[in-house]
Order: C-alpha cells, then structure tokens, then sequence
C-alpha cells in the first residue's frame, strides 16, 4: 500500500527516501509499464516545479511515448534529436538549463524552460530515458541529477 511520505533533510537524503519508497512500491510487481507509471506519479508527487514527468522507451530504433504525467507529448523522438535523443545517443544524463539554447530541441509544450533526462541502461543498452520538464529556467542542479540517477538505478530493479 503506498503511503504519502514528508520527506526533509538534504536534497540527495530525500532522494534517497524517495528511491526507498520506489523499491517498496514496486516490489514484487513484474509488469514493466505499471513500474514506469506508478514511477512517474511518484516523481510527480515528490518534485515541484515541473510541468512533465515521464518516460520514453526504445522501439524500432526510435523513443517512443511511455508512461507519464503532464501535458500530451511528442510521441516519437529520434535518437540524436532533441534532448531525449542526445541522451540516448550519448548514454549520459542531460541537464539543461535553458531548452531554447539546446541546438534542435524538440518543444513538446512551449511553456518548458529546463529539462533532465537520464537514460535507462540495461546490459549497457539503452532501453529508454527519463525525461522531465520544469517551466523555469536553471531548475535542476547537479543533486537532482544524482538523486535521479538514484532513482533511476533502482527503478532498473523491477525493469
């Protein structure tokens, strides 16, 4: 049963209660979109500021629109494209301050000013990315990169 959490200390201890809370939520459950969607609302719940949270997963060779929360998105994005594509490309965590000084962003909504997205790695593959959409400039800092990454790493448990 999911619980909301009050979550304080520093921001890498309340990723790590967040990714703790991730582990126990998924727990047992083998169904990978149920994983990704009940992970997205989970973000959504715990991170303010944003204004879309969600995953793209690999397809044919091409990131293709998974669970999320938000606005209606892009649902295909090329590897190389945009910063879910450079992400998946370049197999690193991407963070941007400010979107419209990415070369080739793909606007999804207009309204998005900063963005992070860590890839998905299983077997040094790319199976996806996790992709999340603040309107303010400059939103996420290098803590928030390693708290994703943290989460990240343990959503990759129950993949």
């Amino acid at each position: 049963m999911f619980t909301q959490k009050s979550y304080s200390g520093s921001s890498l201890e309340q990723y790590t209660m967040l990714s703790k809370q991730l582990d126990a939520l998924l727990d047992g459950e083998k169904n990978s979109i149920a994983n990704l969607s009940n992970a997205s609302a989970l973000l959504n719940q715990f991170l303010e500021r944003i204004n879309w949270v969600g995953f793209y997963l690999m397809e044919d060779g091409e990131l293709v629109l998974g669970p999320f929360q938000g606005l209606p998105a892009c649902v295909r994005i090329p590897v190389g494209k945009g910063v879910c594509g450079t992400a998946v490309a370049d197999k690193r965590t991407m963070l941007v301050e400010d979107v419209q000084a990415f070369p080739g962003h793909i606007a999804c909504d207009a309204a998005t000013r900063s963005e992070i997205v860590v890839p998905l790695m299983k077997e040094d593959q790319v199976i996806g990315v996790l992709d999340i959409d603040s309107p303010e400039l400059d939103r996420f800092t290098k803590e928030d990169q390693q708290g994703l990454e943290l989460f990240v790493n343990v959503l990759m448990k129950h993949l």
